[in-house]
């Protein structure tokens, strides 16, 4: 009988197939997978199903509430068109860009260097990696207004701080007076936010390498800076395509810090995708451009992360 199962299994190993039970486990496994996360994505499916087919449907409609009783008669791609057209729009996307470029690029390289910071053995370490939580555990409309008061120039603390270094930097209104330094402004509250987000997850990745790999590195007579490049980037790849990925979709669909502290302005000179897509829906009540904008945006969003993916994927994959 041993031998009859060995041959059989031999006989598979040598035609390239598994063995019938190890098959037969790993489609248990898989069939187990399945089961697991089946109620997470028919829960996600009814939630965001009907929403993103509707939204889809009136991208080609025109559907605008301001005109009453009008039909919502299918136009095709006009709402498209019309949103490559408008100024406004393109501004908002370059804002857009522009503003995730940067914020992306400061906030994974701080990050980085927190999580190479809090990754090291020292007093007040466990501490440390407590308190960096609380910004990002704040909820964002919180954040927001907290910066939004620190940043008054009446009451905020920034004030007094420029003050103490030149009495002609005290009194700047930092929101709402200037383009630049309502900017700056939005910037580092969206940071403050979110840097601890990244720092947590290139931590964990920095966690899994394996410490043998850093001695053996060290005997070769590598340099700190020759094993950060060589042995801890290509490791950390896979923490650091998520980092990378969550941040990018945060900024490019960051909504709640300008909508509290600048409101898109001065003028319109702060607001993003985000916030237009919101202005076009809400106060214009206009569903079909507003539709397009969105989907758009969604589109943008997924080609952003694909591209991450692709371009941060294992080599041997």
């Amino acid at each position: 009988m041993a031998a009859k199962v060995g041959a059989g299994a031999g006989r598979h190993a040598r035609a390239g197939r598994p063995a019938p039970v190890g098959h037969a486990r790993e489609r248990g496994d898989r069939r187990l997978g399945y089961l697991l996360v089946a109620p997470v994505m028919v829960l996600l499916l009814a939630i965001t199903a009907y929403p993103l087919a509707y939204n889809i449907w009136n991208s080609f409609r025109f559907d605008n509430l301001s005109y009453g009783n009008l039909p919502h008669n299918f136009v095709g791609l006009a709402n498209f068109t019309r949103m490559f057209k408008s100024p406004e729009w393109m501004a908002a996307l370059e804002r857009t860009l522009v503003f995730t470029a940067v914020t992306v690029a400061f906030d994974i390289v701080v990050g980085l260097a927190l999580a190479l910071m809090m990754h090291r053995q020292f007093r007040g370490r466990a501490f440390l990696r407590a308190a960096i939580l609380v910004p990002w555990a704040m909820p964002t409309v919180v954040s927001a207004m907290l910066w939004k008061t620190m940043f008054d120039p009446s009451a905020g603390f920034v004030d007094y701080i420029l003050a103490a270094f030149h009495p002609a930097w005290s009194g700047v209104a930092w929101l709402g007076a200037s383009v630049w330094r309502s900017w700056v402004a939005i910037f580092i509250a969206d940071s403050w936010k979110n840097i601890p987000f990244v720092a947590i997850i290139l931590l964990a990745g920095l966690q899994v390498i394996p410490g043998d790999v850093y001695e053996a590195a060290k005997i070769d007579g590598a340099s700190w800076w020759q094993s950060f490049r060589s042995v801890t980037l290509p490791m950390l790849k896979p923490a650091l395509s998520v980092a990378l990925i969550f941040r990018t979709l945060q900024a490019l669909l960051v909504f709640d810090v300008i909508y509290i502290m600048t409101g898109g302005g001065p003028g319109n000179s702060t607001e993003t995708l985000s916030f237009l897509t919101y202005q076009t829906f809400i106060i214009n009540t206009d569903f079909g451009e507003g539709g397009a904008m969105s989907l758009l945006l969604v589109v943008l969003a997924l080609a952003v992360s694909f591209g991450y993916v692709r371009a941060l994927r294992p080599q041997n994959s």
